[in-house]
């Protein structure tokens, strides 16, 4: 799905154009293929009907439960079909250019996405890995930049490039257990990757169905096998696509909502001027599944002077009634040349304890990352601007960490 550019008469860019579409490289990777889509390509080096179901289920294992990386390791099947497979495909992930470890110990990997012969149509994209005591989170990117233009967010800085295909979104994930050495063949059989959010670079709900591919690969318990309740889509409010994803997704969704009235949610998120908060709330109570125990989680990032007043948390409370909800409190993250503020700390505090007395959740997220620009709203692939000698300096460390 592409979105179409809307101008409003102040003349504010709701929604940007893609400047290029995906060109495949000449042998294509396997990667982001359904079953089906899997068959088919087996169909075309010769297998026969009777063996696709078996072959399509080896693949299925070795792509996503053991994390192959190159067909010669995919021992239990013929070394023949593995030549054929060789011939045509590859099993390529995104490559790390660069990797960026926080003093909290977040990890920020700038990835090159598969392009073939053709490095200048190369594309990069950021991804970041989240560790807690009890998790680790990974936040995935869906675009290569952003359709939107949220003004206190990095990412909404940059052009909209082009969409991810299911593969180059997959493959993110794959990136991060190949690097945390996180596939079935840990030896204390523990997950370092258990949580995925849809938060990266890019609006997810405008490479609607990329997403939906990429995201049922994930939760499929015969390969990644992250719980669809372990997995969080956010969208800035794209309306017509909210129901649809509870419907043919089915994942938690999260709402980046950030300002109570119009006025200002148009300044913030300009698409709201194309799907404004009445309608975007009423998609939130029609979204397929919610639930006590499955929640719509709504970002309220903390805009010093701009949103954090407690006349804005006795809105917020007025507007989420009757819906399944959770606030997540975000304090702003700053990012070079931009005009905001975060609120102050106290601020928060009694705008979290209004809204939780109200009887809603209203955790404050701990920022995290922020000294490598990979907390929320800061990615931007910083690293494109970095001189040939210092990217190839961060690549050598990322290659051998």
């Amino acid at each position: 799905m592409q979105p179409t550019t809307t101008e409003p008469h102040n003349a504010i860019l709701v929604e940007k154009t893609p400047l290029e579409t995906y060109v495949p490289p000449a042998r294509p990777s396997l990667i982001g293929l359904s079953r089906t889509e899997l068959a088919d390509r087996l169909g075309e080096i010769g297998v026969t009907p009777a063996q696709r179901k078996m072959r399509v289920q080896q693949l299925w294992h070795w792509l996503y439960f053991r994390g192959a990386q190159s067909f010669d390791d995919m021992t239990s099947i013929s070394k023949g079909i593995r030549a054929e497979l060789a011939q045509h495909f590859t099993v390529d992930r995104p490559e790390v250019v660069a990797e960026q470890i926080s003093n909290d110990g977040t990890r920020k990997w700038l990835l090159r996405l598969p392009s073939g012969d053709n490095v200048e149509r190369a594309h990069e994209v950021e991804c970041v890995y989240i560790p807690e005591t009890d998790r680790g989170t990974l936040c995935v990117s869906s675009q290569v930049g952003c359709t939107l233009n949220c003004s206190f967010c990095h990412t909404g800085t940059q052009r909209l490039v082009r969409n991810l295909t299911a593969g180059e979104i997959v493959g993110q994930i794959m990136v991060a257990r190949d690097r945390l050495n996180d596939w079935a063949d840990r030896e204390d059989g523990t997950r370092r990757v258990t949580n995925i959010v849809m938060m990266g670079m890019g609006e997810p709900l405008y490479n609607f169905d990329a997403v939906r591919d990429a995201l049922l690969i994930v939760g499929d318990n015969e390969g990644i096998g992250i719980s669809r309740r372990r997995i969080t889509l956010s969208t800035s409010g794209v309306v017509p696509n909210i129901v649809r994803a509870g419907e043919e997704i089915g994942v938690m969704l999260a709402i980046s909502l950030h300002a109570v009235r119009d006025e200002l949610r148009n300044e913030l998120v300009p698409l709201n001027r194309k799907y404004p908060i009445k309608e975007l709330l009423q998609a939130c109570r029609d979204y397929p599944g919610a639930s006590n125990a499955r929640r719509i989680t709504f970002e309220y990032v903390m805009l010093k002077g701009v949103n954090d007043s407690l006349d804005d948390a006795k809105l917020l409370v007025k507007l989420l009634k009757g819906i399944h909800a959770k606030i997540n409190l975000i304090p702003f993250n700053p990012w070079p040349g931009t005009a905001y503020e975060c609120s102050d700390w106290d601020q928060i505090e009694k705008f979290s304890e209004y809204i939780f007395n109200a009887g809603y959740s209203s955790p404050v997220r701990t920022p995290r990352g922020r000294d490598i620009l990979a907390a929320c709203g800061q990615l931007k692939s910083e690293t494109e601007k970095l001189s040939a000698r210092e990217r190839q300096a961060l690549r050598a460390m990322a290659m051998t960490d």
